[in-house]
């Protein structure tokens, strides 16, 4: 049985998160990836941003294409790492009400028959009100790869989130 919402078109944001991206010292090429790749899967990419490693900024994003924008899917590119400045996968964690462990677990196992750095990423998933937010990687290949991992069960997990309440009477 197929369900009606299996057609359903989510809208999707994707924030770069890069210091240099975002002084304008270097030219943004994994959001671009991410949202091309979003729309090849019949995502609607209605916002993109960049914004620098800061966490409060990163927050002010994630907030606003939640709270604000009422987003389904919001994806952030960059900051998970290693280096003192990558800070995207904390500010994730201060804004979501549910974690989703398995998503980054399931890009991590793919990414890691890829190249042994996959186990470096610190990235998170969890849920905003009916949000969904994925951090990825900050290369365009690596995130490419991520999301690509996951992409097969995003539209049923979306279904799920979004769904009218049932009545448990």
């Amino acid at each position: 049985m197929i369900s009606a919402m299996d057609d359903t078109v989510y809208t999707a944001a994707v924030i770069t998160v890069s210091d240099k991206g975002a002084a304008g010292e270097r030219e943004d090429l994994s959001g671009p990836a991410v949202a091309e790749t979003l729309r090849g899967a019949g995502f609607d990419v209605v916002y993109t941003s960049i914004v620098p490693d800061e966490r409060e900024d990163i927050k002010r994003e994630l907030i606003k294409c939640s709270d604000g924008l009422k987003l389904a899917l919001v994806i952030t590119t960059g900051g998970t790492g290693f280096s003192p400045r990558d800070v995207t996968p904390e500010a994730t964690l201060e804004v979501i009400e549910r974690a989703a462990p398995g998503i980054p677990e399931a890009m991590r196992q793919s990414s890691l028959k890829i190249t042994d750095r996959a186990m470096l990423t610190r990235a998170r998933a969890g849920i905003r009100r009916e949000t969904l937010i994925i951090n990825l990687p900050g290369s365009p290949r690596a995130a490419r790869e991520n999301i690509e991992a996951v992409l097969g069960a995003l539209k049923h997990g979306l279904e799920m989130l979004r769904e009218p309440p049932r009545d448990h009477a």
